[in-house]
């Protein structure tokens, strides 16, 4: 199995689901992106915005405001960054600093960003979202074979329309939403993180998974505390790395890290057939 590459989250922001608040300071975030890098994060993403249903408005020139001191705390740390934003101006922002990943919950439907997208270096992670408008996860009871109806045809016609705007197909990563972003309904999550391995054949393009503490979870395993769904978030993760996953994105890298690294040695440890 090869190890996927392990995306730490940083969220700068009054409301995320499960940390919002604690890293608002810029101090506080400069030193959890470090502390996830030390943990064995292989890129840290920095999001300004929370994105979740009950999430406030944030204007783009206050998520800039939240991202520049950390941004350039971080540029010369060795480290690899992302930015975690939908709007075009921060996306702007974080290409005039040549991050190495932006990711986009609405997929960039942004056509008049496109020339700007395709001059840029970095790699695209091209979410898909039943209902984003306004940057936001928004509640539909779709059942999981519907949402992954959606899902092949809006990466069918996203990745065609930015491959046609002179974007290098081998820049984007495809990351398929989870929890809320596909559906109300917990199953709907499951049904597609149980066919990563047919997403990855059918589009030939690397894939990531963010399932970390993220509300289905708490369907399968009662727990309603965010900070208490880690072990299920882990058990996921495991799932998706086994099952083919290029990036996994997580509050937990070092957790993420131990249990990829057990993995592995069983895996070196198996019997081989006629040994």
């Amino acid at each position: 199995m090869a190890r996927p590459l392990i995306v730490g989250i940083v969220n700068i922001t009054a409301d995320s689901f499960s940390d919002g608040g604690r890293f608002l300071d810029p101090a506080a975030a400069i030193g959890h992106a470090r502390a996830l890098a030390a943990g064995g994060a292989d890129i840290v993403e920095l999001g300004a915005a929370a994105s979740h249903v009950a999430s406030a408005p944030v204007a783009p020139e206050e998520e800039i405001r939240r991202l520049a001191p950390v941004l350039a705390a971080l540029a010369g740390a060795g480290m690899k960054l992302s930015i975690d934003t939908w709007q075009p101006a921060v996306q702007r922002f974080a290409l005039a600093r040549g991050v190495d990943y932006v990711n986009d919950i609405r997929g960039f439907p942004d056509a008049s960003l496109y020339p700007e997208l395709a001059a840029a270096a970095c790699r695209l992670v091209v979410m898909h979202a039943v209902d984003a408008e306004g940057g936001r996860a928004r509640r539909r009871d779709l059942a999981g074979a519907e949402a992954w109806r959606r899902i092949e045809a809006f990466f069918a016609e996203r990745i065609a329309r930015l491959a046609a705007a002179g974007i290098a197909r081998h820049r984007l990563v495809l990351d398929p939403g989870m929890g809320l972003f596909l559906s109300s309904r917990a199953a709907a999550s499951l049904y597609v993180l149980a066919r990563l391995p047919l997403l990855r054949q059918r589009f030939g393009l690397p894939v990531m998974i963010s399932v970390s503490r993220k509300s289905f979870l708490a369907a399968v395993v009662g727990r309603q505390d965010p900070a208490e769904r880690g072990p299920a978030s882990l058990t996921a993760e495991l799932y998706a790395a086994a099952n083919g996953a290029d990036y996994i994105r997580t509050h937990d890298p070092a957790a993420l890290a131990d249990g990829l690294a057990v993995t592995a040695g069983l895996a070196a440890a198996a019997p081989r057939q006629n040994a």
